[in-house]
Parts: C-alpha cells; sequence; structure tokens
C-alpha cells in the first residue's frame, strides 16, 4: 500500500461557551478561518458539548494563534479551571431548556384555549407572546452566531418558519412548531449527554480518598496526593482508588466496570490491579503503579470523550452537504411563495403552503440521526470495556471481510511454560547437566521481554538456580538472542537465527539438534536450540521446549464471528509452522501464516487488504504494532495495561477477553443497521411530506408533528445502542 508522507500534527480542545441549535456552521466557519490564517488544510475542527477540538498543523500555526483566532470570532472561552463544573452546568441547562419547553406549551395552550373560547385578545397573545419567546429563545441564538459567521443551519429555518406563520395569522401553528423544535432539541441533548454520563460515571466510582500505610499505620490520604510506590489497603467490599500491583494478600476483584469481565477475577501476590474496581473478597495491601490522573479508568475516560469528539464517516458526509441542502430548502421555500404569486395566486395560502414546505424539507432528523448512534455505540462499548477510538472505527467494525490473529497471547493464554531442557548427547563436558543448561539460558534470556524468555527465566527460579550474569546482549526480532556468559558466548534461538546469525559458523551437534527440533516441533511444542560460541567454535549444547494453551473462549469466539458473517480468519504468528498448524486446527482457524517477522507480518495484513479489503487485526499491541497499525481495523487486547495497545490499534480490548471480538463487529453491525434504519425515516419523512404538500397540501401543525416526530424517533431509536450487549 502507498504511504503518503502526512504533517506532524498537534491537537488542542478549547474550552467555549456552549453553542445554541443543532448545525455546525459555527464550527466550519472557525475552521476557514483557521485555514487562512496557516495556509493549510491540516486543520479540523469538531464542537462537542461545549468544546471546540482542534487539530492543526503544528510546524505551521500555533496553539496560541489558534486561540486569539477563537478569540477573534467573538467566541468566549472558559479557562481550563472552569472545565470541573462542566457537568453541573450541563445539568443546570438542560433543566432551563426544559422549564422552557414547558412554559412554551403552557404559553401555546393558553393561546389555543383562549382563542377557541373567545377570550381576551390580551391573555390569547400574551400566551403565544410566552410560547413564541420561551420555544424559541435557543433557536434564535443558535441562528444569531451561525449567521455572525456568514452561514444558515436549520435554527433559522425553524424561526423563520414561525414568524412566517404568525405574519399570516397561523399563531398557533408557529408556536407549535416552536414547542416540538424545542422539545427535541431537549431531547437530543438529554440523548447525547446520557450517552457521555455512561462513560463519566465511571470515574464517579473511584474512591477520592485511599488508606495508605505510613509507618506500619493506615492514614487517610486524597489519592491525588498517593504517590507510586506507596502502599494502601483495601478490604472486601471497597472499591480500589489507584492502579496497582498486589504487594501481599489474596482476593477476587470486580473488574466489570473497566474490563467488562462478568466473574470476579483472582487475585495474588505480584497481580495487577486497576483503579475504580471493586474488592470482592480478602484484604489486599497494593502498591501504588500509576498516579491518580494516569490510572487505566481515567486513561479510559479521557480515549471515550475523544473518540466522540471523533466524527464518523457518515456525520462527515451530511456535515458537509448541511448547509448546502439548508440553502437548497430556503431556495426552494422562495420558489414555492414566487412562482404561485407570478401564475396569480392567492398570497395567505401560497405562503402558508411555503412555510409548510421549509419545515417539512428541514433536516433536522437526518443531522441528528449519526450521532445519535454513534455516540451511543461508543458509550456502549466503553461499559463493556471495549474502547472505539473514534466513530470512524464503529463503522469500520460493521464492514470486516477478514480477521487476522497473532497467536501467542491472543489466541492463546500467553502463559508459556518450559517443558522440557535437554542436553545433547556426546557434549565433551559431560559434566553438563539440564540445571546447567537452564542457568546458562536463563542468564541471556534475562535480559529478554519475550514470551519464551519469561518462561526460561521463571523455571530457573523456580527451580532456585544460581544464574550468571550476562553481558553484550543482542537480540534478533523472530528469532534469537545471544550474550556472554562467562568464558563464551550463548546463543538462543530458532531454525532462522541458525541460518542467518550463525550462517558462516561450523555448528559441532546441528543435525541431531534440528532432528530433534522436528520432533518437538510435531509434538505441538516451541523449541530453540542453545549453542555455546568459544574461541571460533561453536557447539550445540541442548535445546528447550515450550507450550502454550489455548485461551477457553477461543473455539466459541471463531464460531461467533462466522456467525456474523466472517469470510477468512488467519493465524500469524512467529512460532514454527507444525505448532502453529496444531493450534489452528483446535481453534478452527482456516489459514496459518508461521515463522514470520513482524515485518513479515505487515506484508501479510497487507495482501489480505488487497484480497477482501477490509481487514482487521487482533494482537497484544506490543509486538503487532506495524501489522495493527497496518490493518483497516486494528484491535489490541488488554489495553487496562498497555500504554502501546492505546496508542496504537483502532479499538482496544481493555480486559483480556477474546470473547469481546464478535461484540466489536456485533456492536459495529447494529449500528450500521440503527444508521440505516434512522437515515430512511429522516428521509422518508421528508420525501413523504414534501411530495404531498406538492401534490395536495397538508396542513403546517402535521408538518411540525412529522418533522419534530422523526428528530425525536432517531434521537430514541439511536439511545437503544446503549443496551446493545453479547
Amino acid at each position: 500500500m502507498p504511504v503518503t508522507e502526512s504533517p506532524p500534527l498537534s491537537t488542542c480542545t478549547i474550552h467555549i461557551e456552549r453553542r445554541g441549535g443543532r448545525g455546525d456552521a459555527g464550527a466550519r466557519a472557525l475552521e476557514r478561518h483557521l485555514r487562512r490564517l496557516s495556509g493549510v488544510h491540516a486543520v479540523d475542527v469538531s464542537f462537542r458539548t461545549g468544546d471546540a477540538r482542534i487539530t492543526y498543523d503544528g510546524s505551521v500555526i500555533s496553539e496560541e494563534t489558534i486561540r486569539d483566532a477563537v478569540r477573534d470570532r467573538q467566541v468566549s472561552i472558559r479557562d481550563e479551571s472552569e472545565t470541573a463544573t462542566d457537568d453541573a452546568s450541563t445539568r443546570s441547562e438542560l433543566r432551563q431548556e426544559v422549564v422552557f419547553v414547558g412554559l412554551t406549551l403552557l404559553g401555546m395552550a393558553i393561546g389555543l384555549v383562549t382563542g377557541w373560547l373567545e377570550g381576551p385578545q390580551l391573555l390569547m397573545w400574551a400566551g403565544y407572546g410566552v410560547a413564541y419567546v420561551f420555544g424559541g429563545w435557543y433557536g434564535l441564538k443558535g441562528a444569531v452566531e451561525t449567521l455572525r459567521h456568514r452561514a444558515v443551519d436549520i435554527d433559522l429555518l425553524m424561526i423563520v418558519a414561525a414568524l412566517g406563520a404568525l405574519s399570516i395569522g397561523a399563531p398557533f401553528e408557529g408556536a407549535m412548531l416552536l414547542f416540538l423544535f424545542s422539545l427535541s432539541n431537549t431531547l437530543q441533548h438529554y440523548a447525547i449527554g446520557r450517552s457521555r454520563r455512561a462513560i463519566k460515571s465511571l470515574v464517579e466510582m473511584r474512591p477520592d480518598e485511599a488508606q495508605v500505610l505510613r509507618d506500619g499505620e493506615e492514614v487517610t490520604v486524597a489519592i491525588d496526593e498517593v504517590a507510586v510506590g506507596d502502599v494502601f489497603v483495601v478490604r472486601p467490599g471497597d472499591r480500589i482508588p489507584l492502579d496497582g500491583v498486589v504487594a501481599s494478600g489474596e482476593g477476587t476483584v470486580d473488574q466489570a466496570s473497566l474490563t467488562g469481565e462478568s466473574v470476579p477475577v483472582p487475585k495474588e501476590s505480584g497481580d495487577e490491579v486497576f483503579g475504580g474496581t471493586i474488592n470482592g473478597s480478602g484484604s489486599l495491601e497494593i502498591e501504588v503503579t500509576r498516579q491518580a490522573h494516569e490510572s487505566a479508568i481515567s486513561r479510559l475516560i479521557h480515549m471515550v470523550e475523544r473518540a466522540q469528539s471523533e466524527k464518523a464517516p457518515t456525520q462527515r458526509l451530511i456535515d458537509r452537504l448541511e448547509q448546502p441542502y439548508v440553502l437548497g430548502v430556503f431556495g426552494l421555500t422562495i420558489a414555492a411563495i414566487a412562482i404561485p404569486l407570478a401564475l396569480g395566486s392567492e398570497f395567505t395560502s401560497t405562503f402558508y403552503r411555503a412555510m409548510t414546505l421549509m419545515v417539512a424539507a428541514s433536516p433536522c432528523a437526518v443531522i441528528i440521526s449519526t450521532p445519535a448512534a454513534v455516540l451511543s455505540a461508543i458509550a456502549s462499548g466503553g461499559r463493556q470495556g471495549v474502547l472505539f477510538k473514534g466513530g470512524e472505527h464503529v463503522e469500520t467494525a460493521a464492514n470486516i471481510d477478514a480477521v487476522a490473529f497473532d497467536k501467542t497471547g491472543t489466541l492463546t493464554r500467553g502463559e508459556t511454560q518450559l517443558t522440557d531442557v535437554f542436553v545433547r548427547d556426546g557434549l565433551a563436558d559431560e559434566s553438563l547437566t539440564a540445571d546447567d543448561l537452564l542457568s546458562l539460558a536463563a542468564s541471556v534470556q534475562a535480559r529478554s521481554e519475550h514470551h519464551l524468555a519469561r518462561a526460561t527465566v521463571s523455571e530457573a527460579e523456580d527451580r532456585a538456580l544460581d544464574v550468571p550474569d550476562a553481558r553484550r546482549f543482542q537480540s534478533e526480532a523472530g528469532k534469537g538472542v545471544r550474550a556472554d556468559v562467562a568464558d563464551g558466548t550463548i546463543h538462543i534461538g530458532n531454525r532462522s537465527y541458525i541460518k542467518t546469525v550463525l550462517e558462516d559458523a561450523a555448528i559441532e551437534g546441528l543435525e541431531p539438534g534440528l532432528d530433534r527440533l522436528q520432533s518437538l516441533e510435531a509434538e505441538g511444542k516451541t523449541s530453540v536450540l542453545v549453542a555455546r560460541e568459544h574461541g571460533g567454535d561453536v557447539t550445540v549444547l541442548g535445546w528447550l521446549a515450550f507450550t502454550d494453551t489455548v485461551r477457553p473462549r477461543a473455539v466459541e469466539m471463531i464460531e461467533n464471528l462466522r456467525s456474523l458473517g466472517v469470510e477468512h480468519i488467519v493465524m500469524l504468528t512467529g512460532d514454527n509452522e507444525r505448532v502453529a498448524q496444531q493450534i489452528a486446527d483446535e481453534v478452527g482457524i482456516d489459514e496459518v501464516q508461521a515463522e514470520l517477522l513482524p515485518e513479515e507480518k505487515v506484508a501479510t495484513i497487507e495482501d489480505l487488504v488487497e484480497r477482501y479489503e477490509n481487514v482487521a487485526m487482533v494482537g497484544d499491541g506490543v509486538n503487532d504494532a506495524p501489522a495493527l497499525a497496518t490493518a483497516t481495523l486494528g484491535i489490541a487486547m488488554g489495553g487496562a495495561g498497555t500504554d502501546v495497545a492505546l496508542e496504537t490499534a483502532d479499538v482496544v480490548l481493555m480486559g483480556d477477553d477474546i470473547g469481546k471480538i464478535p461484540y466489536v463487529f456485533g456492536l459495529g453491525r447494529r449500528t450500521r443497521r440503527t444508521l440505516t434504519v434512522n437515515l430512511a425515516i429522516a428521509f422518508g419523512a421528508i420525501a413523504l411530506m414534501v411530495g404531498t404538500i406538492l401534490l395536495r397540501g397538508i396542513p403546517l401543525p402535521l408538518a411540525v408533528v412529522g418533522h419534530e416526530g422523526s428528530t425525536v424517533l432517531v434521537s430514541l431509536n439511536g439511545l437503544r445502542l446503549l443496551a446493545f450487549h453479547e
């Protein structure tokens, strides 16, 4: 795949006063202004509940220049410290909107009833006056702000239509339009706010204080004042305040709020725990590994909020079409007035029909249909321990045709165990024992982070072996390692290592060593040779064999993927082909690509993309980072404890539950269906009403009900995704 050079993009979030209305005309106007200042197109602006998220080319324009530009557009900027009260102010504003909707309904009812009963004209007009003022308050603010940016949006359409109805003696129709318009706006704010609160509620579950051990006594300390390395105590039933490692004690921890695991996880000394989770049983002493603002739950909340500011492709398309569409509606309305009048029609009925047409053709439901669904999907995933890093990835998950899995740590547990240590027969050094060989291997492997190395070192520790120091450690990715130990160099590697690193050396005992590797691999074990180089001579000392076990839900997960319509499933691994094929047969994999180096995994993903177009890669987010970035959709396992996973992948499974992968694709497909239904409702309502108005005509109140009813319906339909589960 061709790679294009991209500018060094930066991102800043500017906290601004909350905008009225539903359109993003202000965002586009600010975006155009910033592009004129910087002279580049790498500027993108999106608004979300009072924040302007701006992506820009940091080599051309600075954040301070951007802030000055925002002020130039007469937008009020809030200090960072003021954002702590955002939730309270948002709830307060929502309550105010509800009050305004109630006053609009009351004023409309007073005006209507007084007119029916032929009551005092002053009372009737006072009622309609209240309805117009409170019903049009937010819409007028939004329309004025948009006009200030030399643009138009739906708020202006609604205000013009309501005033038009009033001007021809139809105050009830105008009041009803403003009532339903403000009601649907309030319901949308509630729906989107609820999807955000579904994530923000996680942080509220984290305690504000921790019981820290100081000089052998428990001291209550605010979590922001707890330092890395401090030890705190958590009793049964308490929430764990900070990320850490169990220093002493045993128990079970409910991690559902973070990783989505339904069953409490056993914890003992050395196990990692996360802030916001619940200690179910046993008293634990936990050593802090991350400060409060760096905890997994804080990162989850931050990433979800950032994801909600990233627009899905469908939403970006609708946003681009909004401005010309609104201008088209105004043009259609003007034509609906001018043409009949030119043909001799009566003004009042013509103008009434034109106002009805304007209301019916307004795209409110179209514009809200996508964010209502996508934001709810992101929030739903977050509550299940699945982090989508943008709305785009939710839609991408719906189209995946092929999935590639890393083997170790993904399809298998990754808890590799050393099963066999063999010393080669016929060695000149007959005193070399299996423990001696393991000790030499562990001295080299102690410098490596590879799963085979960890298993080797762990076995040496279990046997309480004396491990010598190693010097000049070197690693060959996907092949093996070497280091100087005592008076020689110890090489540990697979066939590829022998063929490349030691290709020019005459190796004593190589043939029986390779034969033994083959027999061990036939048993489904991963094996490596251990050789010593001394004075230019290389001798095979023996070999090590390892095994790994398939994750319990791997077979079920593969079956679920097939039921979702995934066409092809591939395993990518650096392990030997026999071991990989045995795992693949056990799980039900279609294709195996074995003995791959990291760069070969990338090439394989590129080939799969050419064959199937939409390919997901599932890996652990560390050694699979290049392949994750190359795939159409990168899914990283175990993001709760892995920084690289959060940075590299498009979707992060905060826990290690491989069973969540079908949930990712299932949620994407459900979101796509919801978007299809929402857009069908929105465009269907517009087409039906506009067609009827042009052919026969309908009352303005009916157009208002159809327009606002479809808007509320798509909002509530999108909100249903909050309840999606496997």
